[in-house]
């Protein structure tokens, strides 16, 4: 079975969420910067799915090693509002403050495109809850930039292997930028039907 698809995304993490589920990964960057949009819509669900869309949208031309191409796009929902990717420092002490203590959702949504062109859209909800941090601490993290380019200014493999205080109920791929529990079984169907053609 094949198994290989095209990335629409520059994430390393999502790369190696895909490779570590056995897949081989070609990886290209969709000219639409999410990170620029500000968002305020009433479904943070349907929200990631249409920047999904817009994502894939911007890739063309799969391969025939490519089962599907894949792109993705991730929230923070904080009380009832979307938290996107922080354009700057102040804007990431603000996110990651807002979380403190408490709970938030972190939603992905994936479009995914096979080589006849038909789309296939899921999303998935993680919740996470996030302990209190010291203040030095976050300020030193604040101050390493890490919070660059991530979904509500942090990533949750990163921050638990730093030591916050996190918990995720859900898959915490899904947090990481794909919902590996479920996108594997969509692609595993479609490269089998690939293989039936």
């Amino acid at each position: 079975m094949t198994k290989s698809v095209l990335l629409g995304s520059a994430s390393p993490r999502r790369r190696r969420l895909l490779e570590s589920a056995g897949w081989t990964v070609e990886q290209v960057a969709p000219a639409i910067d999410d990170g620029v949009i500000r968002l305020a819509p009433s479904s943070p669900a349907r929200t990631v799915e249409a920047l999904a869309w817009f994502k894939s949208a911007q890739i063309l031309g799969l391969a025939p090693a490519h089962v599907a191409s894949v792109a993705a796009d991730t929230v923070c929902v904080v009380d009832g509002a979307i938290v996107g990717k922080p354009g700057d420092r102040t804007e990431a002490a603000g996110m990651i403050t807002r979380m403190l203590g408490r709970r938030h959702r972190t939603i992905t949504g994936v479009c995914v495109r096979n080589r006849a062109g038909r789309r296939f859209f899921l999303n998935d909800v993680a919740e996470v809850r996030m302990g209190e941090i010291e203040p030095d601490r976050l300020e030193a993290y604040l101050d390493s930039g890490d919070w660059a380019g991530k979904a509500g200014g942090y990533n949750l493999e990163d921050r638990i292997a730093g030591g916050w205080p996190i918990d995720c109920d859900g898959d915490p791929a899904t947090v990481m930028g794909l919902p590996i529990r479920r996108l594997v079984p969509l692609l595993e169907d479609l490269a089998q039907a690939e293989e039936r053609t």
